[in-house]
């Protein structure tokens, strides 16, 4: 049995949607058939070998693969025929090093990555381990759980580490994809928002989403009207440009937290040393969520504490879509539906 997937066979070339075999689930893992993948900048990355280090070709992209558990490994407990779960980023870790018994396990350092050292979710079945992957709960839909799979866990996990409090002011730079869930984490936190981006349509977005306030940093100073309303208590940084992890780090107030999620090309920013220390602040890098952090975020949206906002693509236009990211061109998240 076959079937479609889209395949990187080098870093300096499109995609090729191939037919290729399904794979057979090993002994501790379960075939899922693809319902909703969703697109994150990551796969792109990954697509064009941005990051020192590289995933080989051929591989399939894609970790936020939504689907139908279809088979069964032979050591598979715990999971079942005809459910529904998600295939995120974290395709795997040893469970029992350090990082892994005290509930970090996206530190661990044998982990592998769906997507990138694993198949992921861009064709129409992937395996993934048993014991990785998460339930969907019912009442929500494959294409709104496929970017809450990563968009949505990653940046719910930049907000949990930021020790956001109830009445602080959190400043989202980057209102897209990741942005506009930043945003509403930082809500369900108790935040006042301040949403910053170069474009008005994801500002005006933004502000349908319950911010406070917008700063368009294509035409104004972030920093000084930050600065205006008191200054950030936290700033969350979601856009991949040094000159923006800069600017958030000058708005912060005084005992302000930075979260580094974004990962530029240039690896490396300007830190002023003496307004960090006499500021008292602090700088925080944020990984991905666990499978605990992801089960918490598809609770908060089957509650309806949540919105995602995507437009749905078929993978046959899968180059096109990587165009439109990049050029600035979605609104906020792109999904396959199979």
């Amino acid at each position: 049995m076959n079937m479609r997937a889209a395949v990187v066979t080098a870093f300096d070339r499109p995609l090729e949607i191939r037919e290729v075999p399904v794979p057979k689930p090993g002994a501790h893992q379960v075939l899922v058939r693809i319902e909703a993948s969703g697109l994150c900048h990551t796969d792109i990355h990954a697509a064009h070998g941005d990051w020192p280090v590289k995933p080989t070709p051929p591989f399939t992209p894609g970790h936020e693969g939504v689907g139908v558990i279809t088979e069964l490994g032979p050591a598979v407990t715990g999971r079942a025929v005809g459910e529904r779960v998600a295939i995120p980023w974290l395709g795997y870790a040893c469970g029992t090093c350090e990082y892994c018994v005290s509930g970090r396990e996206t530190l661990c350092e044998s982990q592998q990555n769906t997507g990138y050292a694993l198949d992921g979710g861009h064709a129409e079945y992937a395996v993934a381990h048993a014991d990785y992957v998460v339930p969907v709960p019912e009442g929500v839909s494959p294409v709104e759980a496929a970017p809450l799979t990563c968009a949505g866990v990653t940046t719910y996990k930049a907000v949990k580490v930021s020790g956001l409090r109830p009445a602080e002011r959190a400043a989202v730079f980057g209102i897209g994809g990741l942005g506009h869930l930043a945003q509403q984490y930082a809500q369900i936190f108790g935040a006042e928002t301040i949403a910053v981006d170069v474009t008005d349509d994801k500002l005006r977005l933004a502000e349908q989403l319950g911010a406070a306030h917008t700063v368009n940093a294509a035409t104004g100073d972030p920093v000084a009207e930050i600065k205006a309303l008191g200054g950030a208590d936290v700033a969350i940084v979601l856009a991949a440009s040094p000159r923006v992890l800069e600017q958030a780090h000058a708005c912060l107030r005084r005992g302000g937290r930075l979260v580094l999620v974004s990962l530029p090309r240039d690896n490396a920013m300007s830190l002023p040393i003496f307004e960090t220390v006499l500021g008292g602040i602090s700088v925080i890098g944020s990984i991905v969520g666990t499978r605990a952090d992801l089960a918490e975020v598809f609770r908060l949206h089957a509650a309806g504490r949540t919105r995602v906002i995507y437009q749905t693509r078929k993978l046959d236009e899968i180059n096109d879509s990587f165009a439109e990211v990049l050029g600035s061109a979605v609104p906020a998240r792109l999904v396959f539906e199979m």
